[in-house]
């Protein structure tokens, strides 16, 4: 019998397989669809930052826009009703609509990146029945005059101020755009975070040359799009205090198995989803078995951070002199 169970963010989770954020968990029905076929935990949707400002904005809009008027004038300040419309109110309903329905792990998903009040959230999140909380805080620059330390800081910041907020497991969804990934991971861990998924898929800026207009376009990722964080979830392997979970780039079994190897607790997948359907997590977990039987492994604990840095038999494959070796052999 092979063990497909891991642990991640101190879940016991009967596979490696998470759904990532993606339009399938925006809804109940395409939720429970992930749990029939086999999903082992679910992010939801992600929350942004300006849906939760938004919220502050109208009230403020109430409270204020007529503050040189008579007390009397009840009439001005909102009914209950007409704050039945706002995002974050909703988000917190379905958080708690979809625990009552499912028994895998619930990952709440915040998108943002500002160390303002929107924050203090996560506690509503948490009251709402989250599981554990994912921190989306994919931020570019603009300006070239923010250094690279500030941004950093910023990040690091906004962990910290959320931690202070909850008690439930925090995952940090990391881009790989810092100097060095593995010191922003370690400063994560060490302001909080209990997981690390590794990394952000992005998304791709085009230029529309019929509207002559700026255009963005989310990206559906192939298994090419798993290399960086194969690298990097190598290069934490057991030097960080953290979980790791490898994101973009997870579409088919054999994706799953080298994840592991190079020492990630699980997956987040999304675009194989959106392609194939739910159903296709059977093919993912059926090929998973079917490899591991091959190949005599028992189970996803035998077989994780085997490949990683610190213990691959060529660990010049996750370091700069492999490059100058693809390079030399390369062959069209």
């Amino acid at each position: 019998m092979i063990d497909l169970t891991t642990q991640y963010l101190g879940f016991n989770l009967k596979n490696p397989v998470i759904a990532s954020a993606s339009p399938i968990t925006n809804s109940l029905s395409g939720i429970k669809r992930l749990e029939d076929n086999g999903i082992a935990a679910i992010v939801l949707h992600s929350l942004f930052e300006e849906q939760v400002n938004h919220e502050q904005k109208v009230l403020n809009h109430f409270l204020y826009k007529e503050n040189d008027s008579f007390a009397e004038a009840l009439d001005y300040f909102p009914s209950d009703m007409q704050f039945d419309n706002l995002d974050s109110e909703h988000y917190l309903e379905f958080v708690s609509e979809v625990k009552k329905s499912t028994d895998v792990p619930i990952i709440a998903s915040l998108n943002g990146v500002s160390n303002a009040g929107w924050i203090k959230y996560g506690s509503k999140l948490q009251e709402a029945g989250a599981d554990a909380l994912e921190l989306n805080i994919t931020y570019i620059p603009t300006s070239i005059d923010i250094s690279g330390s500030e941004v950093e800081a910023m990040y690091i910041d906004t962990v910290k101020n959320l931690r202070q907020h909850i008690s439930i497991p925090l995952n940090i969804k990391m881009n790989s755009y810092f100097t060095n990934p593995a010191n922003m991971a370690k400063q994560f861990v060490e302001a909080g975070a209990n997981g690390l998924t590794l990394f952000d898929n992005p998304i791709n800026v085009d230029i529309d040359l019929h509207t002559l207009s700026a255009t963005q376009k989310a990206h559906l990722s192939t298994s090419e799009d798993k290399s960086e964080s194969l690298r990097w979830c190598a290069i934490l392997f057991n030097n960080i205090e953290a979980d790791l979970c490898v994101n973009t780039g997870i579409r088919s079994g054999k994706d799953v198995l080298k994840a592991m190897m190079s020492g990630a607790n699980s997956v987040a997948i999304a675009s194989i989803l959106l392609e194939k359907g739910e159903k296709y997590l059977q093919n993912i977990l059926f090929k998973m078995e079917k490899w591991m039987e091959e190949n005599e492994y028992e189970s996803i604990n035998q077989m994780r951070g085997s490949i990683s840095l610190n213990h691959t038999d060529n660990p010049a494959a996750y370091e700069r002199n492999s490059y100058m070796y693809a390079l030399k052999h390369f062959k069209m």
